[in-house]
């Protein structure tokens, strides 16, 4: 016996299925091609990097280190000039494929901001570094100092504070968040693409750390030098996956500047050795320690027991374990970029 017809009601509702299935279940194609973002962002390292060696000012040689005041002062004006740039290019682009005044000023990260968004990441990030403040703040006493902003106008003031704590990390989040992440918004990159590739390029653009340090420091052995260019370009990476996170979770620029200073402050947690024994000097970056202004000044600790150091690593990996906790409450913000990005379970 044949099956019975269909009514109308029921063709209908086939037609419904297929046009889902077929028609509106087709992702639109990207605005801007995967490649062509690609592309930009590679220009970007260029474009940032290679003034650098354009001017015997900048240009890094035997007699001249980048932490001379007078390259400190040439490279910032080479930085903004390369950041403006960039950052007309994205402009130029977001307008182009139809993104208005606001969408623009949002896809930025300018705004609109949440001051509470700020803080709550903020918190994130002091909660990850709460061995090392424990350890400077407790241990070394240092506490009392940091509430008074004792020697904070000194840093500041001076070209290599200046460098490490403002011209750095305003220009880089500028370059490698605001400009950069909304061209793979674009393209439609994931938000796990978007958090893993674009702090490469941000990783690559330290590489040339290794030829300017090659030529300032010969006497270096070149497995040395190379090793240290591996190690800066994994912790530059790593905390560019963070700061991709924080962007496309709070479309807030201005905290991911404040987060790379308080990094490029605190440098990197001890991971072993006995606190209070000798400075402490965290592990981190050469050029970007706190202490390179005053290292000649600062008192060795002796006579700490070891229960400070025991106490420094169970403070430490709990601040670990609560970063991971909190890594996602603390970034909530209804300003996130129109990314796809969910919490892994």
């Amino acid at each position: 016996m044949p099956p019975p017809t269909r009514g109308w009601r029921d063709s209908f509702s086939a037609l419904g299925e297929m046009y889902e299935r077929h028609v509106k279940g087709v992702p639109k194609a990207p605005v801007l091609s995967p490649t062509a973002a690609a592309l930009l962002s590679t220009a970007y390292v260029f474009i940032y990097v290679i003034p650098f060696y354009l001017s015997s000012a900048t240009r890094p040689s035997p007699t001249l280190t980048r932490d001379a005041p007078s390259s400190i002062r040439a490279r910032t004006r080479a930085v903004t000039f390369s950041s403006a740039v960039c950052g007309i290019l994205t402009v130029v682009v977001l307008h182009k494929h139809d993104a208005s005044a606001s969408e623009i000023l949002r896809l930025l990260g300018i705004w609109p901001i949440s001051p509470f968004d700020t803080a709550r990441t903020m918190l994130l990030v002091t909660i990850l570094f709460a061995g090392p403040i424990f350890e400077h703040g407790v241990v070394e006493g240092g506490l009392k100092d940091w509430i008074k902003l004792k020697d904070v106008y000194e840093i500041l003031s001076s070209w290599i504070g200046y460098r490490n704590f403002v011209v750095g990390p305003v220009s880089e989040e500028l370059v490698w968040r605001s400009f950069m992440v909304p061209l793979h918004v674009l393209a439609q990159f994931s938000g796990k693409q978007i958090i893993f590739l674009t702090p490469l390029y941000f990783g690559i653009a330290h590489v040339h750390h290794l030829y300017e340090f090659r030529i300032t420091h010969p006497e270096v052995p070149l497995f040395v030098t190379v090793f240290r260019s591996l190690f800066q370009f994994t912790y530059t990476s790593l905390f560019g996956f963070f700061a991709a996170f924080v962007f496309i979770r709070t479309g807030n620029v201005y905290t991911c500047m404040l987060a790379h200073t308080f990094c490029n402050w605190m440098g990197l947690p001890r991971f072993y050795g006995r606190v209070g024994v000798e400075a402490g000097i965290p592990i981190g970056p050469p050029d970007v320690d706190k202490k390179d202004d005053e290292r000649t000044s600062m008192p060795m600790y002796q006579g700490k027991g070891v229960a400070w150091t025991a106490a420094y690593y169970v403070v430490l990996v709990a601040g670990a374990v609560g970063f991971y906790y909190q890594l996602f409450p603390l970034t909530k913000s209804r300003y996130a970029l129109p990314v796809v990005l969910t919490k892994a379970r």
